[in-house]
């Protein structure tokens, strides 16, 4: 059974969660789109924390 926590990631500084399965459209980022692939600039929408601030 396929884990459906393993491609989330948490930010650190909030609440957010990154799901590649819904992505970030009020950012630009389609559904389906890896953590890996998202632009080095994302910043999370909630708190504007940079990729670094987010664990899996």
């Amino acid at each position: 059974m396929k884990n459906e926590n393993k491609d989330k990631y948490i930010c650190e500084a909030c609440p957010y969660i990154y799901d590649p399965k819904k992505g970030d459209q009020e950012s630009g980022i389609p559904l389906g789109t890896p953590f890996d692939d998202i632009p080095d600039d994302w910043l999370c929408p909630i708190c504007k924390a940079d990729k670094t601030h987010f664990k899996k």
